[in-house]
């Protein structure tokens, strides 16, 4: 069994909490910019120092005392990433209370069970539509309380209600909580039956935060580090990089339109990003397509090959070729500057996790100057529990374990991992509580190895490997992330469970579509017109063949089947974290699956 530990690079106190970040905070820098923030389309971003958010923060959290909110009470929050849900999170913690996030696209039925599993007693929602699908829930939440509107003046009513609350009731509460309570209990994204409620402690989320602060303190602990959060606060992903900002220094803003991201990613200009490696495809994808065809297109491919060949220079000799460093500044001269001007100006890093972000993808921002740190974690580890660094990057693995970390792989692949940011348990559910950690050590349930430096690389799912007729044992995600990297296709779920070969159900994505057909000079179509085309099918024939260049012949697509629409999140095929739900995928298209065989 191979292992690797990281060692830690701080020392926590007992005693700390996320209140106590905040307070250090406010002790170190209270004029200083934590938050900048935008109200209304076009609006300019204004400074919030820390001493106004933590009064603003005292003031809702009184408001929350006033309405009986007791300590180790929970409510939950139910809304897009805007500034609200950073003041409320905060404010609940400063209450002494526990936030229960809720997916802002959550259904009715999916709030009930959260709701009635995490017993929250007050509910604060972003809209009137998200209040009416609480409520009419309620039949099934006896012990809610209240449900309050941030659109409908919700925040202001709490602190109207907090007047007479004194502020030293809110210190009380603040210093109430150490490392061993309870934080937050954030619901699994549930690809199959039920969410977990994963219960996270203070402890976890101020140890990973401080370790990020050290680890990674070129990205996020400079005086000029800054990040713009758009990815849901309810992921755990985006809450962890919410805490750990406090200690770090860095001003953090929100966008909770990813519409309108790249016109607030030139405006608020941020040094280091946190995303998905979708949105780096779709960055991507776009540009290319707004090449068009002839002369731009073979300009802009000839800067991208250019771009990711300066970086694998990087990783094998060190320094570029004389003749490959002048081909780079003409690229960047012609093309690549303009992709750094989109996602702001000054980004510097991204830390990339959720899924592999593919070798391609790595060395091509990297070669416009753009360094994608992609990680790997879970809601289990409160966020990252493995990342590449800046002084140890190697791109197609997911990095070494976290400052504080041991991984270790198990005789069967499976990937274990073990440190102060793993969580304490699964909420109400010590069955699979005892199934995942076992000895200290928290069984993931993906796959992967280590290198001889540490370095971690994700082969795929445990409960996700295809075993063929043949019995050949086929990971899906190598094949799915490959084949995905194309500009037409949206989603990929590789098949072939006992069967005698593998094959794939693959989705198109709309919005590039009409762009492509341009290019190839065809006729304007919807998604499920194309999923009929002649032209269309033979661009994905051409991908699966490259797709298949990275495995063997038994491991290789041989057949797939477009469907004629996308997995999306309203039609349930997609978690809120852009996961497929690969078994009820497999079950709704069980026709189109055996297609692949019988014909």
């Amino acid at each position: 069994m191979r292992e690797f530990t990281s060692p830690s690079l701080v020392t926590l106190d007992p005693s700390m909490s996320i209140p106590g970040l905040l307070a250090a905070r406010l002790e170190r820098s209270p004029g200083g910019t934590l938050v900048e923030r935008k109200q209304g389309l076009g609006g300019t971003w204004t400074p919030v120092s820390t001493r106004a958010f933590v009064d603003q923060v005292t003031a809702v959290a009184k408001g929350l005392v006033a309405r009986g909110v007791e300590v180790g009470d929970r409510v939950s929050i139910m809304s897009r990433t805007r500034y609200e849900w950073t003041l409320l999170d905060f404010a609940v913690w400063a209450a002494g209370a526990v936030p229960v996030p809720v997916y802002e696209t959550s259904s009715a039925e999916q709030i009930r069970w959260i709701l009635s599993d995490a017993d929250v007693r007050l509910a604060v929602v972003e809209t009137t539509a998200h209040a009416a699908a609480t409520e009419s829930v309620r039949d099934g939440l006896p012990r809610l309380g209240d449900v309050l509107v941030i659109d409908e003046g919700g925040l202001e009513t709490l602190r109207a209600e907090g007047e007479h609350v004194l502020d030293e009731e809110v210190e009380r509460r603040s210093a109430v909580a150490g490392t061993a309570d309870l934080a937050t209990i954030i619901y699994t994204s549930g690809t199959t039956g039920n969410p977990k409620g994963v219960e996270l402690t203070h402890g976890n989320f101020v140890a990973l935060a401080l370790e990020g602060v050290a680890g990674l303190a070129d990205v996020v602990a400079k005086p000029t580090s800054r990040t713009l959060l758009f990815m849901p606060l309810a992921h755990v992903f985006a809450r962890y990089i919410q805490v750990m900002c406090i200690p770090s220094g860095a001003v953090m803003g929100h966008t909770p339109d990813t519409k309108n991201l790249l016109a607030d990613l030139r405006t608020f200009r941020p040094t280091f990003i946190l995303s998905v490696p979708r949105v780096f495809e779709k960055v991507y994808n776009s540009a290319e397509q707004k090449a068009a065809g002839g002369v731009k297109l073979r300009l802009f491919r000839w800067a991208a090959r250019t771009s990711i060949e300066y970086s694998r220079a990087l990783d094998g000799t060190g320094a570029p070729s004389a003749a490959l460093k002048a081909q780079h500044a003409l690229a960047d001269r012609l093309v690549l500057h303009k992709l750094r001007a989109a996602l702001g100006g000054n980004a510097e890093y991204a830390v990339s996790g959720g899924a592999p972000l593919g070798e391609r993808l790595g060395h091509f921002y990297r070669g416009i100057g753009l360094r994608v740190l992609e990680g790997y974690g879970l809601t289990e580890t409160t966020a990252p529990t493995a990342v590449n660094l800046p002084e140890r990057t190697k791109i197609g693995t997911v990095g070494p374990p976290f400052p504080g970390t041991a991984a270790r792989i198990a005789d069967d692949g499976e990937i274990e991992i073990s440190g102060p940011h793993v969580f304490r348990g699964y909420h109400g559910n010590p069955d699979a509580t005892a199934a995942a950690l076992v000895d200290g050590w928290f069984r993931t349930g993906d796959l992967g190895s280590l290198d001889e430096d540490g370095f971690l690389t994700i082969t795929g799912r445990k409960k996700e490997i295809i075993v063929t007729a043949g019995g050949k044992n086929v990971a899906p995600a190598v094949l799915e992330d490959r084949l995905r990297a194309h500009p037409l296709v949206s989603q990929v779920v590789v098949v072939g469970d006992g069967k005698p070969f593998i094959g794939a159900l693959v989705t198109l994505d709309a919005e590039m579509l009409p762009g492509w057909l341009a290019a190839k000079g065809l006729p304007p179509m919807d998604p499920a017109a194309a999923s009929r085309s002649h032209a269309v099918l033979a661009a994905l024939d051409r991908a699966v063949e490259r797709t298949n260049e990275a495995v063997s012949r038994a491991e290789s697509i041989r057949k797939i089947h477009v469907l004629p629409s996308d997995f999306t999140e309203a039609n349930g095929y997609l978690t809120p974290s852009l996961k497929v739900r690969r078994s009820l995928v497999l079950r709704d298209f069980a026709e189109q699956v055996e297609q692949l065989y019988t014909r």
